[in-house]
């Protein structure tokens, strides 16, 4: 009597859900709708209707001989639907519109591509896997992604996408879903699949929900054998079904059966779900109440055709209630079986009309009533948008999970107590990860063929990060820690501080048995070259990390974990398109790169662009020199010249001015006492740093110490092995003699002012700068600038004297000097000068790349503040920033170059703000910045190679011509 009353309820339960469900397939204009099914429906042979059944195997990869077989299908057996496979989009546009052609009644064209059309096709665009997917909060991200991928398909003449796979993974060891799942709650993966829903199914997309009725925890697949579900009702409903339920209320339009044998739905063994009319019909449509489209598993899974002949199981999917067959093995056969199953009506009419309305409807409903063929030109395009890459960065993003982070190992800090290493484990790809870590500062790659030479390695170093790396080139690759990797993890771990890094799936980590002496733990998910470079940002604070465990981690790190961490406005690098610039119009860069070396106006040079703290182009063009036998690197060094008066002496400045060491109203008196009662002993810091003090441009020191006729270098004041005298090294084999120092700043101070006041660029006044710098601080200007700014900057390529730091071939040459040195200038500073000083000047000597000229001016954008520290006051750069002596036409601020007030004088382009501030120098070097577009630019060359004479670069103004292209790649 109970089991008639429960059984009654559970009818009236689905009789009441299936009223209730609203049909997916029915669209806005359903009497429209209707009036077209019906008007194919009358037309309709019952060879046609069956053929409407079946959805064949399409390649666009394989000769004609397989074309003429999917024409022949179309054509002789009126087969009603496509799943293209593997191939090329074009090949796939080409054939769909032949095969379009061909049909009576337009092709349902169906596609695997849950992470996009990449799934199959080459030259598309590659999504992350759903279990990346999970780990993000923001599910409106997830809804973006179903739209792109509507888009994509939409563009392709696909009109139902097989996604999303909404099994819900609590089997850490199936082995055909795990990345392929969003997780393992069943809530998040219902929040994510309804999302995906929405966002592609608003494109005209049919999406498909899969593996009904749950396949997320099994140890076997089906592809290969039938996998078995020993659960109750209870359970099942709770958890597999769960999904479902929800997603029908939002109008999925399509479910897929899944080949798996569970003893509670269906109690013959042999039988697969999916050709089980209980849990087909009776389950799915009538207690769910799904009125969508329900299309089986691939028939050629061994999941499926292991029951009985393909022309049986057909015939046994369409009995159990499937409306589409898809991938059938033997078309001709299962057209004659159901044919006799029609006349001996153990298969009826009605029944075929009943599937073959629902396939129609669903036609309609994808656009197919106004067929048009798919437009070929600029398909490559359309499918590989920035629009996507854009969303890619932002799924990478927003997935990255933190899940341990002891003594806030993460973000990385305080760079100027770190000495970094990476190891690797795992036997994938890294470059795009050591690349992008090397971006923030020095981090070297340690690595040894055994465990006690890497221990040995590793001593110098006081943070370790370990990168473990598996195969991206599919979901179901391989995860797993060797033995040796997790030997090696533990022992790292055990005298190192250690940051272990994951690009793979989350359940690597249950092989590592303690987590006690890991500090930090990264989940990056997967080992795409986005996800390795948006992961080092992250570890360095370009970004917080909002991800969350999509599965637990045993009993360490449960699902729906994941720490945040800390934005430390450091550099994000990113594509122009993140900051509302145009990458096409910053391509206009490259055509200029080839008139400047066509004309030989530099052997070669670095760009540098940023945008609201990203990175947008950083990029190397032509050689080291002429003969064209080192190409620049983007981690090459060049004498920045002047540059190293805003980069290295004036940081200094701004600080002895917070700390009340050097006054703006100081005199030289006051800062260098030695020039009391010199013709310049009143001159202030402010008017100097202004270029308004009446000093002279230079003086060529090294003409005093050459032979007035020959132009020889005297022997009094060099030689060319060094020795106690002779211990100031002004280039290669060539040392002068130490007292020579003290005659420069004689000189200086006793040259005679110029006669007239106002602007006049010169160096004398940052030689001064260095000798008050060092004498207030008891420190040498290039030990100093480093400690106090370039260390904790991450500035490891900028440097005085880079030949103690990097190789010849890190270090881009200058000049072939014929007049001083005699040599090709490699490492050695350029300026005569400050090679006389021993390579360390107030005004160069200073060398850097492009990146490390970024993050000092990025630094100074943000008021003094980068990286997680405050190296400078908002005031005190806004104090710097700023024009004193306009009134007197002077265009300079305090250190800092401004734009032109004459407009004859071509400082910029013409086109940045007034706020705007930088500095350009003699080697062919130029930086600038500007608050109101929040653009920083540096460029870097070497025009004064082969000699100083090369001034074309200088005279057709190519650096702000460069700027002027940068500035107009703003579109928003």
């Amino acid at each position: 009597m109970k089991k008639n009353i429960l059984l009654f309820i559970l009818i009236v339960f689905a009789y009441n859900l299936s009223a209730q469900r609203l049909d997916p397939l029915r669209t806005k204009d359903f009497d429209a709708q209707n009036v077209w099914v019906d008007s194919i429906m009358s037309t309709m042979s019952i060879d046609e209707k069956i053929g409407q059944l079946f959805m064949v195997q399409a390649y666009s990869n394989l000769d004609k001989k397989h074309e003429e077989f999917i024409i022949e299908m179309i054509a002789k057996y009126h087969v009603g639907s496509l799943i293209f496979m593997q191939g090329t989009p074009q090949k796939q546009a080409q054939l769909n519109n032949k095969y379009q052609d061909t049909a009576k009644v337009p092709l349902l064209i169906g596609f695997d591509g849950e992470w996009g059309l990449d799934m199959r096709l080459d030259s598309t665009y590659r999504f992350p896997w759903n279990m990346t997917l999970g780990a993000i909060k923001n599910d409106a991200l997830i809804e973006q992604f179903g739209k792109h991928l509507g888009q994509h398909a939409k563009r392709l003449g696909i009109h139902v996408n097989f996604a999303p796979v909404i099994d819900i993974n609590v089997n850490p060891e199936n082995p055909i879903i795990g990345n392929r799942s969003f997780g393992e709650s069943k809530k998040n993966v219902t929040q994510k699949a309804i999302a995906f829903i929405k966002g592609m199914q608003s494109e005209g997309v049919l999406a498909n929900g899969k593996h009904f009725p749950g396949h997320g925890d099994t140890a076997a697949d089906s592809h290969h054998t039938l996998p078995v579900l020993n659960f109750d009702l209870a359970r099942l409903d709770s958890i597999e079904l769960y999904p479902y339920k929800k997603t029908f209320d939002v109008g999925l339009a399509s479910v897929m059966t899944a080949h798996l044998n569970i003893p509670s739905l269906e109690s013959d063994a042999n039988l697969p779900t999916s050709l089980s009319k209980s849990v087909v019909t009776n389950l799915l449509q009538q207690q769910l109440g799904f009125q969508g489209l329900i299309i089986t598993d691939g028939l050629n899974m061994k999941g499926a055709t292991n029951y009985a002949t393909s022309a049986e199981i057909d015939l046994a999917a369409i009995q159990a209630g499937n409306d589409l067959l898809l991938i059938p093995q033997d078309i001709p056969a299962s057209v004659s079986l159901i044919k006799t199953a029609l006349k001996m009506h153990t298969l009826t009419e009605k029944r075929l009309d009943f599937s073959v309305r629902k396939i129609l409807k669903a036609k309609y409903w994808a656009g197919l009533h106004n067929y048009k063929p798919i437009v070929l030109d600029h398909l490559q395009e359309d499918l590989n948008r920035v629009e996507d890459e854009l969303l890619h960065r932002e799924l990478v993003k927003n997935s990255l999970t933190v899940v341990k982070n002891n003594d806030l190992s993460l973000p990385v800090r305080t760079l100027e107590n770190k000495k970094i290493a990476y190891v690797k484990l795992g036997d994938a790809e890294n470059n795009a990860f050591v690349n992008m870590l090397k971006n923030y500062t020095k981090v070297e790659v340690v690595s040894d063929k055994n465990l006690n030479g890497i221990i040995k390695k590793l001593k110098p170093y006081n943070y370790v990060i370990i990168g473990f790396h598996k195969s991206n080139l599919h979901p179901w690759k391989s995860y797993k820690f060797s033995n040796k990797d997790l030997v090696w993890l533990q022992e790292i771990a055990r005298k190192k501080k250690v940051v272990l890094d994951v690009f793979t799936s989350p359940y690597s980590l249950l092989q590592i048995k303690s987590f006690k002496n890991i500090e930090g733990v990264v989940v990056s998910y997967q080992n795409s070259k986005l996800a390795q470079e948006l992961s080092a940002q992250m570890l360095f604070g370009a970004f917080e990390a909002n991800g969350k465990l999509p599965v637990s981690i045993g009993d360490n790190f449960k699902e729906g974990f994941g720490i945040t961490t800390s934005n430390l406005s450091r550099f994000e690098y990113t594509i122009p398109e993140a900051v509302g610039m145009s990458s096409k119009k910053l391509a206009l860069i490259d055509k200029i790169a080839d008139t400047i070396m066509d004309e030989k106006m530099a052997p070669g040079f670095q760009v540098f662009v940023a945008r609201n703290g990203k990175v947008v182009l950083e990029k190397s063009y032509g050689y080291h020199t002429h003969d064209k036998k080192i190409k620049v690197k983007n981690s090459d060094v060049y004498d920045l010249a002047s540059l190293t008066k805003i980069l290295a002496s004036l940081p200094l400045i701004m600080k002895a001015e917070e700390e009340k060491k050097i006054s703006l109203s100081a005199s030289l008196r006051d800062i260098l006492p030695s020039f009391s009662n010199s013709n310049k002993d009143t001159v202030t810091v402010k008017e100097i740093l202004s270029h308004f003090g009446r000093l002279k441009a230079w003086i060529p020191f090294y003409l005093g110490t050459q032979d007035s006729i020959s132009h020889k270098n005297l022997s009094v004041f060099y030689r060319k092995k060094k020795s106690n005298i002779y211990n100031i090294k002004v280039a290669e084999n060539l040392f002068l003699n130490k007292h020579y120092k003290d005659s420069i700043y004689k000189h200086i101070k006793n040259v005679d002012q110029r006669d007239s006041e106002g602007y006049k660029y010169s160096d004398l006044g940052y030689y001064l700068f260095k000798e008050a710098l060092e004498a207030k601080y008891q420190k040498p200007l290039d030990k100093l600038v480093d400690d106090e700014f370039y260390k904790s900057l991450g500035a490891d390529r900028t440097t005085y004297l880079p030949l103690k730091k990097f190789t010849r071939n890190q270090i881009v040459p200058t000049e072939i000097d014929t007049y001083f040195r005699k040599q090709l200038l490699q490492g050695y500073v350029h300026d005569m000068g400050a090679a006389m000083l021993g390579g360390v000047g107030g005004h160069a000597g200073l060398f850097a790349n492009a990146n490390d000229v970024g993050k000092i001016m990025q630094m100074y954008l943000q008021k003094g503040f980068y990286g997680g520290k405050r190296y400078l006051k908002s005031e005190t750069i806004d104090k710097f920033n700023r024009r004193y002596y306009s009134d007197k036409k002077v265009r300079r601020g305090l250190g800092f170059d401004k734009p032109q007030l004459n407009p004859d004088v071509k400082a910029t382009c013409g086109c940045v703000s007034e706020e705007s501030f930088g500095h350009s120098g003699f080697t062919g070097t130029y930086t600038w910045a500007d608050p109101k577009s929040g653009l920083v630019y540096v460029f870097l060359s070497n025009r004064v190679y082969p000699n100083m004479e090369n001034i074309g670069l200088l005279k057709s103004n190519m650096r702000t011509k460069i700027q002027e292209v940068i500035q107009d790649a703003i579109v928003e």
